[in-house]
This record gives structure tokens, sequence and C-alpha cells, in this order.
């Protein structure tokens, strides 16, 4: 509110004859109008969204020093960096020259200084009323034509926001005290006005940092929700052996560092098992762990999967998608069977790992992250570098420090605590009270050389649990040395081979139908665009029909 009867009212002497009374009816019907444009202009900027504020202060400014006549007007608002004061609104009338963008101490030391020390009006009617000491600052007035000038300082609540400035340039005007009180009250119009602005920019600013981070929680928990349904192997680390305690030292060693990991090993010897673990030895064990297994998304997914994409960046993209990059900041990302992954997205994986940005597909923006990066492979890169199937710098890149996961035949002292953990876990998920294992048991499977390691270790048990119908452990599956036969030809081959035999026979089964009622994809409980992306990732290709009949 402001209350400017008697500060406009002060100044006005009693008359004492006709003229004078002419003239004090002249000022007061004047300074009249000056009260109700102002309260106009208090009155415009009460509800005006903070996107219109810079609109209107311009046209405001204008009538303001229409009304005061002089030729230009000028808010100069304090740099971000504090360094300089810039100018942010103006108006100037016809022919006259407008106000230099940057009003630096290089040009006008002496006056910012008083403004910002003294938060005191700073005016001159001539050129030669500036003070002595300000000859820069005189000399600029001079470079930029200005003959008088009225600068009054911008603050609210002892914060100096910067200054309005009112220049004559076509001639001099005079600068009296009552102008001076009448362009403090505009000031205080404008510094409330850009004050509510630079709240409510602010308050936008963290509603949109709270929305970000709630669409980031809400993807988190939704990710979250997926991997509760997946049932790891442990919730520790089981072995007693010197091959592990090895392993484990270098995962001690590597955790609290955030060092790239790379996980090197023979398919099911847990190494995402090790991966969770070192995330949660490491500072970041209070943040996310984000899986991401390359060796089964899509081709034509995988970047959307991994970086994310805005809305409408492709056929189906109806809402912008958070990556699994980006849903793991500030946490772990373990980026499993890393050797799938496609040579296009490799240079953008080693971009990520150099840089810590990305963009998302479609957009433009680069997104920054603070990640904590963890690979996993079955496979030999150095041999696919050499292939040419894997670039050699990411390879560099992943390999910061490499631990190499034993497999289950080199650490076979750890089979029977392993067996015992295993019939504990499936006691309580078959709903079993098996208590005993035969030592004959235990020594069979510490002689067979499990080609699937861990993973086919807890197969076996499980089913054998299932078989097991009183209180003794009941082991007949590794008895048979056929069916040990059947195994090691299985586990010798690659899984690619292994997938492309599988989906080949389901194909040759129902005619090669893809999609549809009994197709391969039903069958194989995969999307037809996903099986495809295989059949053609596997070099799966229909035979062509003999021509001979």
């Amino acid at each position: 509110m402001i209350e400017s009867g008697s500060l406009l009212l002060k100044d006005i002497e009693e008359p004492t004859s006709e003229a004078d009374l002419k003239d004090v009816k002249e000022k007061l019907i004047e300074r009249l109008k000056f009260e109700m444009l102002l309260s106009e202009l208090s009155a415009t900027f009460i509800n005006l969204p903070a996107n219109k504020i810079d609109e209107e202060i311009e046209k405001s400014l204008q009538r303001i020093v229409e009304f005061l006549a002089f030729d230009r007007g000028t808010l100069n608002l304090v740099s971000a960096d504090d360094k300089f004061l810039q100018a942010t609104h103006s108006w100037a009338v016809e022919d006259v020259r407008p106000s230099p963008n940057v009003i630096s101490d290089d040009y006008f030391p002496w006056v910012i200084n008083y403004l910002k020390i003294h938060k005191k009006p700073f005016k001159f009617s001539n050129i030669d009323e500036i003070p002595s000491a300000a000859s820069k600052d005189k000399a600029s007035f001079q470079s930029v034509g200005v003959k008088s000038n009225l600068t009054i300082p911008l603050s609210v609540g002892g914060v100096f926001l910067g200054a309005a400035a009112f220049a004559a340039v076509r001639g001099e005007r005079p600068i009296s005290e009552a102008l001076v009180q009448r362009a403090r009250l505009a000031g205080e119009i404008f510094s409330n006005a850009l004050i509510r602005k630079r709240t409510e920019e602010s308050l936008q600013k963290a509603l949109a940092e709270i929305r970000v981070l709630r669409d980031q929680l809400e993807a988190e928990r939704n990710y979250l929700r997926e991997e509760i349904k997946l049932q790891h192997n442990f919730d520790q680390v089981i072995g007693e052996s010197d091959a592990l305690k090895h392993v484990l030292f270098k995962v001690e060693q590597v955790a609290t560092t955030n060092s790239t990991v790379l996980l090197l090993g023979e398919t099911g010897t847990g190494k995402e098992l090790l991966a969770r673990s070192i995330h949660g030895m490491s500072p970041r064990k209070d943040r996310s762990f984000i899986k991401v297994d390359c060796a089964t998304l899509p081709s034509n997914l995988i970047e959307s999967e991994l970086f994310g994409h805005e809305k409408g960046a492709f056929t189906g993209a109806y809402v912008k998608k958070m990556g699994k990059f980006e849903l793991a900041n500030k946490g772990t990302i373990f980026l499993d069977e890393i050797g799938e992954l496609p040579i296009e997205l490799q240079t953008k994986l080693l971009r990520v790992i150099q840089d810590r940005e990305f963009e998302r597909i479609g957009g433009s923006k680069v997104v920054k992250v603070d990640i904590r990066i963890i690979a996993a492979t079955n496979r030999l890169l150095q041999e696919e570098v050499k292939k040419g199937t894997f670039r050699e710098d990411l390879w560099y890149r992943l390999s910061v420090f490499p631990i190499t996961v034993p497999p289950l035949r080199e650490r076979k002292e750890d089979i029977p605590l392993l067996v015992y953990r295993l019939v504990k876990k499936f006691n309580k998920k078959l709903g079993k009270k098996v208590e005993k294992i035969p030592e004959a048991a235990l020594e069979t499977m510490c002689k067979y050389s499990w080609p699937g390691n861990i993973r086919e270790l807890e197969n076996v048990v499980e089913r054998a649990m299932i078989t097991s119908l009183g209180t003794t452990f009941n082991l007949t599956e590794l008895n048979d040395s056929k069916n040990e036969e059947i195994f090691n030809a299985t586990y010798q081959k690659t899984l690619a081979e292994v997938e492309r035999e599988y989906i080949g026979r389901i194909l040759q089964d129902v005619y090669w139908k893809i999609q549809g009622k009994n197709s391969a994809a039903e069958t194989l409980g995969l999307k037809p665009s996903t099986l495809r992306d295989k059949m053609k990732k596997l070099g799966i290709k229909r035979p062509k029909l003999s021509s001979a009949l």
C-alpha cells in the first residue's frame, strides 16, 4: 500500500496571490493524476501471472517516463553473479538510443557503489553537477548523450535489486525533490513486482524439481515392484573357499570407491549377487540399484530403455519416459551381459561412462547423472574386440577394476554350504521339512562339473526337493550318467546357440507362424516384434521351399 498523500503535499507552500493559487491547483491536479497512475499500476500487478509481469513492466515504464517528462527509462537489475547491472526492461521516445545492455563498474564505478552502499537516489540536472570523484562516470554519461539523470535504487527488505534510471537526452531536465519522490514511488512498485516475479519463478522451479523427483520416485517404485518379483539365489554370498575369499577381498577393496567394475565369469556364477554386494557396501547403498539385462532387451527398444525418450520421439512414445541411467542417478546401474550390447549403442554408452551425460531419444537437452557403473559378461570381450563386435575404447573404460568370478567346479568345497542353504530356502518355499542330506548325495554333487554353475545347482536342488517325500533329501538326477551327458552337451553350447535351436524348433512345430493364435510368439510368450528381433539377431531364417515336387 502506497501512502503518498503527505509525501506529495509537504512541499506545497501556502498561496499568497491568485497566480500562486493557480499554480498550487495545477500541482495538486498533476499530483492527483500521478497518484491515480500509481494506483492503477499497483492494481495491475496484484494478481498478474508471473509470465506477464515483464510485459506489464515495459508498459508501466513507458507511462512513468512519459508522465515524468524524461526521454528514456530503464530498469537495471543485478546479474546472477552479482558482478554488474544488466538492462532488463527499457523504453525510450522515438529517435533516442536505448540504454546500454550492461552497466558495469568499468563505466559507472562511483554511481553503482553509491547506490549499493547508500541506497539513495543519484541525480543531476546538468552534467557538471556530477561529483569530481565520479570523473569516469561523467565521461560515460557524456558518451551516451545523457544530459540529465535520475537513478533510483531498487531494493526490498534491504536487498539491493538494481536501479531504475530515468534520462533526459534531447535537453536538460531539472530534477526537483518532488520529481525524486515520484520516481521513488514508481521504483517501489517495480521492486515489488520484480520480487513477486522472482518468488513465483523460484516456486515454479522448485515445483518443477519436485515433479522431476516425484516422477523419478514413481519410476523407481515401478521398477522395484518388478524387481521384487525376482527370486535371487541368496541374500548373501555363501562359501568359504579360497577362490571365493579372493573375490570377496577384491569386492571389499573396490566397493567404497566410485570406480567402474567389470565382473567376468561363466553364466550362473553369481555375478549379479556380487554386483549387489558392491552396491550394498558402497556410499550409494541407500539409493537405487538398477539392473539392465542387455541380452533380453529388443534391439529397437534398448536405447529407449537405457536413455529414455521424449514424448513423440517415435511411434508409440505417447509420454516422456525416463531411462534406466536416469533412474540410477545417485545410485548404481548394473549392466548385465554387456557383451550383448549392439555396436551402435556402445558409442553412446562410452559417452555416459566418460562424461556422465546423455540425451534422451528425440530430445536435445543434455541429462547429467551421477552413477556408479558395474558391468558383467560371460563373454571374452578381448576376443570380441578382435572380431570388431565390441569397441576397444569401451572395453578399456569398463575394465577399470575387473573381477573374475570362479565357476562352481573351482570352488567345490562350497557346494555343501550352498546345498544346505538351498534346502532351507526350498523347505520354506515348497512347504517341505527336509532335515537330512545324505553324504552320498553331497559326494555326488561335489564330483559333478556343474557347467551351469550355481544356477544349475539351484535347479537340481529344487527338483530334488520336489521329489523328496519325507525328511531326507532325495537326489536321483545326477546319478544318471546319461543325464549328465545331456547336461554337458547342453551347457557346452553358448546361450545364443541354445536360443537359436529352441526358437527354431518352435517355429518348425508351428510351420513358421510368427503371430496370432497357436503361433511361435504365443508359445514362447513373446511379442511378435520381439520374436522377429531375436530371429534377426540369432540369424534364424525360414528355409526356402524346394522346387522339386
